[in-house]
C-alpha cells in the first residue's frame, strides 16, 4: 500500500492453532440415540469467541505482510459473545496508528459477511491503546459512517486486499 508507513518495524508473534473448548465436549466416541435426536432439531447454533477469532485472525494488516493475529492486533481473549451481541476489541501496534480505522472496518466487514443478520457487532479499540481512541470507536460503530466508507471504491479495494487471505482461518501460508 503506497503512502506513509506508521510502524516500519512491527513485532511479529508466532501463531498457534485454536483448540475450541466446545469441540472437546461436543464429540463422543459412541453414538447414542439422544445425541442423534439432538442433532436433528433445527436450532440456531450459538457462536463462541473461538469461532469469531477464527474468522478475523487471518485478516491481513493493511501496512505489513502479516495477519492481525501475528501482530497481536486481535486475540481470542479480546472477543466476547453475549447472546446475539459480538464485542471485538483490538490493539493497534502503535498508539498513533493511522490504519486503526481501516483495520476495524476490515474486521466489521468480515464479520458482517460471515455472521447471520441477528448478530450486533461492536468493534472497539483496547482502552488506552490509541491517541484517538474515542474518535476511531465512534467511526467504527456508526452505521452511516461505515456505509459511507464502503461507498468509497479505493477504501473498499483496500478492505478487500486485507480480507483476501481471511479464508486461511489461522493458517499462515
Amino acid at each position: 500500500m503506497p503512502g506513509e508507513i506508521f510502524n516500519p518495524n512491527p513485532t511479529i508473534f508466532s501463531t498457534q492453532p485454536t483448540i475450541r473448548k466446545s469441540d472437546l465436549t461436543k464429540q463422543s466416541l459412541w453414538i447414542n440415540e439422544k445425541a442423534v435426536q439432538e442433532d436433528s432439531v433445527d436450532e440456531a447454533d450459538p457462536i463462541d469467541q473461538d469461532e469469531i477469532f477464527d474468522l478475523i485472525r487471518s485478516i491481513d494488516d493493511p501496512e505489513h505482510p502479516n495477519t492481525l493475529e501475528e501482530l497481536r492486533v486481535v486475540s481470542a481473549p479480546q472477543i466476547s459473545v453475549t447472546g446475539n451481541r459480538v464485542f471485538v476489541e483490538f490493539t493497534p501496534t502503535i498508539p498513533h496508528c493511522g490504519m486503526s480505522t481501516l483495520i476495524g472496518l476490515s474486521i466489521r466487514v468480515r464479520l458482517l459477511r460471515s455472521l447471520p443478520d441477528r448478530y450486533k457487532i461492536d468493534i472497539l479499540l483496547k482502552p488506552g491503546s490509541h491517541q484517538s481512541e474515542h474518535a476511531v470507536n465512534k467511526q467504527l460503530n456508526d452505521k452511516e459512517r461505515v456505509a459511507a466508507a464502503l461507498e468509497n471504491p479505493a477504501l473498499v479495494e483496500t478492505v478487500e486486499q486485507c480480507l483476501a487471505g481471511a479464508g486461511r482461518r489461522g493458517h499462515s501460508e
